[in-house]
Protein backbone atom coordinates (compact mmCIF):
# COMPACT_ATOMS: atom_id res chain seq x y z
CA UNK A 1 0.00 0.00 0.00
CA UNK A 2 2.52 2.20 0.91
CA UNK A 3 4.87 1.76 -2.48
CA UNK A 4 1.63 2.38 -3.88
CA UNK A 5 1.14 5.32 -2.28
CA UNK A 6 4.78 6.79 -3.38
CA UNK A 7 4.00 6.59 -6.91
CA UNK A 8 1.39 8.36 -7.08
CA UNK A 9 2.95 11.19 -4.86
CA UNK A 10 5.68 11.24 -7.30
CA UNK A 11 2.63 11.06 -10.24
CA UNK A 12 1.05 13.97 -8.21
CA UNK A 13 4.54 16.25 -7.86
CA UNK A 14 4.59 15.69 -11.95
CA UNK A 15 1.73 16.21 -12.84
CA UNK A 16 0.92 19.89 -10.66
CA UNK A 17 4.40 20.98 -10.25
CA UNK A 18 3.64 21.92 -6.57
CA UNK A 19 1.55 20.27 -3.87
CA UNK A 20 1.54 21.14 0.23
CA UNK A 21 1.83 18.11 3.07
CA UNK A 22 -1.87 19.38 3.53
CA UNK A 23 -2.86 18.44 0.23
CA UNK A 24 -1.59 15.10 0.25
CA UNK A 25 -2.84 14.19 3.63
CA UNK A 26 -6.26 14.67 1.97
CA UNK A 27 -6.01 12.64 -0.98
CA UNK A 28 -4.07 9.53 0.49
CA UNK A 29 -6.57 9.75 3.75
CA UNK A 30 -3.25 10.20 6.08
CA UNK A 31 -2.09 12.33 8.32
CA UNK A 32 0.65 14.84 7.82
CA UNK A 33 3.33 13.10 9.62
CA UNK A 34 2.67 9.67 7.34
CA UNK A 35 3.50 12.26 4.08
CA UNK A 36 6.74 13.77 5.67
CA UNK A 37 8.19 9.86 6.28
CA UNK A 38 6.79 9.25 2.75
CA UNK A 39 8.43 12.34 1.34
CA UNK A 40 11.54 11.32 3.05
CA UNK A 41 11.47 7.66 1.40
CA UNK A 42 11.59 9.42 -1.85
CA UNK A 43 14.32 11.49 -1.11
CA UNK A 44 16.27 8.50 0.24
CA UNK A 45 15.33 6.59 -3.02
CA UNK A 46 17.11 9.31 -4.73
CA UNK A 47 14.25 11.82 -6.19
CA UNK A 48 15.33 15.44 -6.32
CA UNK A 49 12.42 16.83 -4.00
CA UNK A 50 12.85 20.61 -2.69
CA UNK A 51 10.23 22.00 -0.03
CA UNK A 52 9.72 25.43 0.34
CA UNK A 53 8.02 26.66 3.53
CA UNK A 54 5.35 28.95 4.33
CA UNK A 55 1.79 29.65 3.48
CA UNK A 56 3.19 29.51 -0.73
CA UNK A 57 5.26 26.80 -0.17
CA UNK A 58 5.38 23.03 -0.80
CA UNK A 59 7.03 20.05 -2.28
CA UNK A 60 8.54 19.94 -5.89
CA UNK A 61 10.25 17.70 -8.10
CA UNK A 62 13.93 19.64 -9.52
CA UNK A 63 15.82 19.73 -12.76
CA UNK A 64 12.75 19.16 -14.88
CA UNK A 65 12.79 15.25 -13.42
CA UNK A 66 10.48 12.55 -14.70
CA UNK A 67 9.24 9.40 -14.20
CA UNK A 68 7.86 6.54 -16.89
CA UNK A 69 5.84 4.54 -13.75
CA UNK A 70 2.42 5.79 -15.74
CA UNK A 71 1.42 1.65 -16.27
CA UNK A 72 -1.75 0.87 -14.96
CA UNK A 73 -2.86 -1.56 -12.31
CA UNK A 74 -5.33 -4.23 -13.35
CA UNK A 75 -7.58 -2.25 -10.38
CA UNK A 76 -6.72 0.80 -11.33
CA UNK A 77 -7.29 -0.61 -15.41
CA UNK A 78 -10.77 -1.79 -13.88
CA UNK A 79 -11.61 1.56 -12.39
CA UNK A 80 -11.42 3.60 -15.75
CA UNK A 81 -14.67 4.21 -15.88
CA UNK A 82 -15.32 5.57 -12.39
CA UNK A 83 -12.81 8.45 -13.25
CA UNK A 84 -15.39 10.88 -13.19
CA UNK A 85 -17.64 9.62 -10.08
CA UNK A 86 -15.98 9.87 -7.18
CA UNK A 87 -18.73 9.46 -4.94
CA UNK A 88 -19.16 6.82 -6.52
CA UNK A 89 -16.12 5.25 -6.07
CA UNK A 90 -15.99 6.21 -3.03
CA UNK A 91 -18.99 4.25 -1.81
CA UNK A 92 -17.39 0.89 -3.86
CA UNK A 93 -14.36 1.20 -1.43
CA UNK A 94 -12.41 1.86 -4.75
CA UNK A 95 -11.87 6.01 -4.15
CA UNK A 96 -8.05 5.07 -4.00
CA UNK A 97 -7.41 3.30 -6.84
CA UNK A 98 -9.48 5.94 -9.10
CA UNK A 99 -7.56 8.71 -7.51
CA UNK A 100 -4.07 7.04 -8.80
CA UNK A 101 -5.82 6.24 -12.18
CA UNK A 102 -6.25 9.97 -12.56
CA UNK A 103 -2.71 10.49 -11.61
CA UNK A 104 -1.11 8.41 -13.98
CA UNK A 105 -3.42 9.69 -17.13
CA UNK A 106 -3.04 12.88 -16.25
CA UNK A 107 0.84 12.62 -16.00
CA UNK A 108 1.04 10.41 -19.16
CA UNK A 109 -0.45 13.48 -21.16
CA UNK A 110 2.03 16.19 -23.20
CA UNK A 111 1.66 18.83 -20.79
CA UNK A 112 -1.02 20.97 -23.53
CA UNK A 113 -3.10 18.23 -23.15
CA UNK A 114 -2.87 17.74 -19.44
CA UNK A 115 -3.87 21.61 -19.18
CA UNK A 116 -6.86 21.07 -21.11
CA UNK A 117 -7.54 18.68 -19.11
CA UNK A 118 -7.38 20.07 -15.58
CA UNK A 119 -9.18 22.89 -17.07
CA UNK A 120 -12.18 20.88 -17.97
CA UNK A 121 -12.22 19.34 -13.98
CA UNK A 122 -12.41 22.83 -12.95
CA UNK A 123 -15.30 23.58 -15.33
CA UNK A 124 -17.60 20.55 -14.94
CA UNK A 125 -19.21 18.51 -12.15
CA UNK A 126 -21.09 15.49 -11.98
CA UNK A 127 -23.08 15.62 -8.62
CA UNK A 128 -25.57 12.06 -8.67
CA UNK A 129 -27.47 12.57 -6.17
CA UNK A 130 -31.48 14.20 -6.10
CA UNK A 131 -31.73 17.27 -4.38
CA UNK A 132 -33.78 16.37 -1.54
CA UNK A 133 -33.77 12.20 -1.06
CA UNK A 134 -31.54 10.88 1.75
CA UNK A 135 -28.62 10.09 1.40
CA UNK A 136 -28.95 5.57 1.83
CA UNK A 137 -26.82 4.06 4.62
CA UNK A 138 -25.41 1.32 2.01
CA UNK A 139 -22.97 -1.16 4.65
CA UNK A 140 -23.18 -4.01 2.28
CA UNK A 141 -22.56 -1.99 -0.53
CA UNK A 142 -18.43 -3.32 -0.94
CA UNK A 143 -19.19 -6.26 -0.60
CA UNK A 144 -21.99 -6.86 -3.01
CA UNK A 145 -19.49 -5.37 -5.63
CA UNK A 146 -16.95 -7.68 -4.68
CA UNK A 147 -19.16 -10.17 -4.65
CA UNK A 148 -20.73 -9.24 -8.87
CA UNK A 149 -17.13 -8.85 -10.08
CA UNK A 150 -15.98 -12.71 -8.88
CA UNK A 151 -19.41 -14.04 -10.21
CA UNK A 152 -20.06 -15.38 -6.09
CA UNK A 153 -23.81 -16.23 -5.13
CA UNK A 154 -25.02 -13.94 -2.07
CA UNK A 155 -27.36 -14.73 0.63
CA UNK A 156 -28.99 -12.21 1.96
CA UNK A 157 -31.78 -10.99 4.26
CA UNK A 158 -33.62 -8.10 2.29
CA UNK A 159 -36.51 -5.59 3.62
CA UNK A 160 -39.38 -4.89 1.37
CA UNK A 161 -42.52 -3.40 1.24
CA UNK A 162 -45.01 -6.47 0.55
CA UNK A 163 -46.00 -8.49 3.87
CA UNK A 164 -43.91 -10.37 5.31
CA UNK A 165 -41.31 -7.37 5.19
CA UNK A 166 -37.85 -9.58 5.99
CA UNK A 167 -37.25 -12.36 3.56
CA UNK A 168 -34.47 -14.11 2.84
CA UNK A 169 -33.06 -14.33 -0.92
CA UNK A 170 -30.12 -16.20 -2.61
CA UNK A 171 -29.11 -14.62 -5.56
CA UNK A 172 -26.87 -14.26 -8.42
CA UNK A 173 -25.11 -10.51 -8.52
CA UNK A 174 -24.83 -9.75 -11.86
CA UNK A 175 -24.91 -5.82 -11.67
CA UNK A 176 -24.91 -2.47 -9.53
CA UNK A 177 -27.01 0.78 -10.84
CA UNK A 178 -26.49 3.52 -9.29
CA UNK A 179 -29.83 5.53 -10.05
CA UNK A 180 -30.37 9.40 -8.93
CA UNK A 181 -27.90 8.44 -5.54
CA UNK A 182 -29.71 5.27 -5.00
CA UNK A 183 -27.44 2.05 -5.39
CA UNK A 184 -29.45 -1.27 -6.92
CA UNK A 185 -27.96 -4.31 -7.26
CA UNK A 186 -29.74 -6.70 -10.14
CA UNK A 187 -29.22 -10.29 -9.37
CA UNK A 188 -31.08 -13.65 -10.74
CA UNK A 189 -33.23 -15.32 -8.20
CA UNK A 190 -35.09 -18.43 -9.38
CA UNK A 191 -34.44 -18.39 -12.66
CA UNK A 192 -35.50 -14.36 -12.86
CA UNK A 193 -34.05 -11.71 -13.15
CA UNK A 194 -35.13 -9.18 -10.04
CA UNK A 195 -33.72 -5.66 -8.70
CA UNK A 196 -32.70 -4.89 -5.05
CA UNK A 197 -32.04 -1.32 -3.45
CA UNK A 198 -28.65 -1.63 -1.84
CA UNK A 199 -30.04 0.22 1.36
CA UNK A 200 -32.62 -2.62 2.13
CA UNK A 201 -29.88 -5.24 2.49
CA UNK A 202 -30.52 -6.30 6.20
CA UNK A 203 -27.90 -8.57 6.65
CA UNK A 204 -25.26 -10.36 3.95
CA UNK A 205 -22.87 -13.43 3.14
CA UNK A 206 -21.19 -14.16 0.28
CA UNK A 207 -21.01 -17.97 -0.37
CA UNK A 208 -18.55 -20.00 -1.87
CA UNK A 209 -20.52 -21.19 -4.23
CA UNK A 210 -19.94 -19.38 -7.98
CA UNK A 211 -22.40 -18.82 -11.17
CA UNK A 212 -22.62 -17.98 -14.62
CA UNK A 213 -23.60 -15.30 -16.06
CA UNK A 214 -26.40 -15.71 -18.44
CA UNK A 215 -25.56 -15.48 -21.57
CA UNK A 216 -26.11 -11.94 -23.42
CA UNK A 217 -27.01 -10.39 -20.84
CA UNK A 218 -26.70 -6.76 -21.05
CA UNK A 219 -26.84 -5.02 -17.90
CA UNK A 220 -28.00 -1.18 -19.82
CA UNK A 221 -30.29 -3.17 -21.47
CA UNK A 222 -32.12 -4.68 -19.05
CA UNK A 223 -32.21 -1.46 -16.59
CA UNK A 224 -33.91 0.50 -19.31
CA UNK A 225 -36.45 -2.38 -19.69
CA UNK A 226 -36.87 -2.35 -15.83
CA UNK A 227 -37.66 1.57 -15.91
CA UNK A 228 -40.11 1.47 -18.85
CA UNK A 229 -41.97 -1.58 -16.66
CA UNK A 230 -41.68 0.03 -13.23
CA UNK A 231 -43.35 3.50 -14.75
CA UNK A 232 -46.22 1.19 -16.50
CA UNK A 233 -46.59 -0.56 -13.12
CA UNK A 234 -47.26 2.04 -10.95
CA UNK A 235 -49.85 3.84 -13.05
CA UNK A 236 -53.46 1.17 -11.89
CA UNK A 237 -56.15 3.58 -12.84
CA UNK A 238 -56.69 6.15 -15.38
CA UNK A 239 -59.26 9.39 -15.65
CA UNK A 240 -60.79 10.87 -18.36
CA UNK A 241 -60.10 15.24 -18.17
CA UNK A 242 -60.61 17.85 -20.04
CA UNK A 243 -57.44 19.78 -20.46
CA UNK A 244 -57.06 23.44 -21.45
CA UNK A 245 -54.49 24.32 -24.28
CA UNK A 246 -51.70 25.83 -21.67
CA UNK A 247 -52.16 22.39 -19.29
CA UNK A 248 -51.53 20.41 -22.72
CA UNK A 249 -48.72 22.18 -23.43
CA UNK A 250 -47.36 22.19 -19.84
CA UNK A 251 -47.69 18.45 -19.50
CA UNK A 252 -43.87 17.43 -19.85
CA UNK A 253 -43.08 19.87 -16.99
CA UNK A 254 -45.85 18.44 -14.58
CA UNK A 255 -45.29 14.87 -15.49
CA UNK A 256 -43.38 12.21 -15.87
CA UNK A 257 -42.38 11.28 -19.55
CA UNK A 258 -44.96 7.84 -19.68
CA UNK A 259 -47.78 9.72 -18.16
CA UNK A 260 -46.99 12.62 -21.02
CA UNK A 261 -46.87 9.91 -23.43
CA UNK A 262 -50.46 8.07 -22.77
CA UNK A 263 -52.08 11.97 -22.63
CA UNK A 264 -50.67 12.34 -26.20
CA UNK A 265 -52.24 8.84 -27.35
CA UNK A 266 -55.57 9.91 -25.89
CA UNK A 267 -55.90 13.15 -26.49
CA UNK A 268 -59.33 14.52 -28.87
CA UNK A 269 -59.59 17.43 -31.29
CA UNK A 270 -60.30 20.21 -29.62
CA UNK A 271 -63.51 22.16 -28.74
CA UNK A 272 -64.12 25.27 -29.60
CA UNK A 273 -62.69 26.92 -26.50
CA UNK A 274 -59.57 24.69 -27.44
CA UNK A 275 -59.74 22.12 -24.43
CA UNK A 276 -59.06 18.89 -25.28
CA UNK A 277 -60.36 15.38 -23.42
CA UNK A 278 -57.86 13.26 -22.76
CA UNK A 279 -56.98 9.77 -20.74
CA UNK A 280 -54.78 9.82 -17.52
CA UNK A 281 -52.84 7.55 -15.80
CA UNK A 282 -53.73 8.22 -12.67
CA UNK A 283 -50.46 8.61 -10.43
CA UNK A 284 -50.40 12.14 -12.05
CA UNK A 285 -52.50 13.69 -9.47
CA UNK A 286 -51.37 16.64 -9.53
CA UNK A 287 -53.23 17.75 -12.28
CA UNK A 288 -56.05 18.52 -10.11
CA UNK A 289 -53.46 21.56 -8.38
CA UNK A 290 -53.96 23.39 -11.72
CA UNK A 291 -57.55 23.25 -11.88
CA UNK A 292 -58.53 26.28 -13.87
CA UNK A 293 -56.69 24.15 -16.77
CA UNK A 294 -58.28 20.68 -16.06
CA UNK A 295 -61.94 19.36 -15.21
CA UNK A 296 -62.51 15.84 -14.65
CA UNK A 297 -64.86 13.84 -16.72
CA UNK A 298 -65.08 10.27 -15.35
CA UNK A 299 -64.50 9.56 -11.54
CA UNK A 300 -62.20 7.72 -10.75
CA UNK A 301 -62.00 4.92 -7.80
CA UNK A 302 -61.81 6.46 -4.49
CA UNK A 303 -58.22 5.18 -4.11
CA UNK A 304 -57.05 6.62 -6.81
CA UNK A 305 -59.20 10.26 -6.87
CA UNK A 306 -57.42 13.03 -7.84
CA UNK A 307 -58.87 15.34 -4.50
CA UNK A 308 -57.40 12.66 -2.38
CA UNK A 309 -54.26 11.49 -3.93
CA UNK A 310 -53.19 15.75 -4.02
CA UNK A 311 -50.34 16.16 -2.21
CA UNK A 312 -49.74 12.88 -1.74
CA UNK A 313 -45.87 11.74 -2.29
CA UNK A 314 -45.90 9.45 -5.71
CA UNK A 315 -44.78 5.89 -5.11
CA UNK A 316 -41.22 5.60 -4.53
CA UNK A 317 -38.92 3.34 -6.66
CA UNK A 318 -37.96 -0.77 -4.94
Amino acid sequence: MRASRLVSILLMLQTRGRVTAQELADVFEVSIRTVYRDMDALSAAGVPLYGEPGHDGGYRLLGGFRTRLNGLTEGEAESLFLTGLPGAAADLGLGAIVTATQLKLMSALPAELRERAGRIAERFHLDTPSWYGEVDRTPHLTAVADAVWVERVVRMRYFRWAEPHEVTRVVEPLGLVLKAGHWYLVARSDERIRTYRISRILDLHVLAERFERPHRFALADYWQTYLESFDSRRHQDTATVRLSPDALKNLPTLMDRAVVQAVHDTVTAADSDGWTQVTVPIESARLDSSSPCAASRRPVPRRSDFSSAQGRPRKAPP
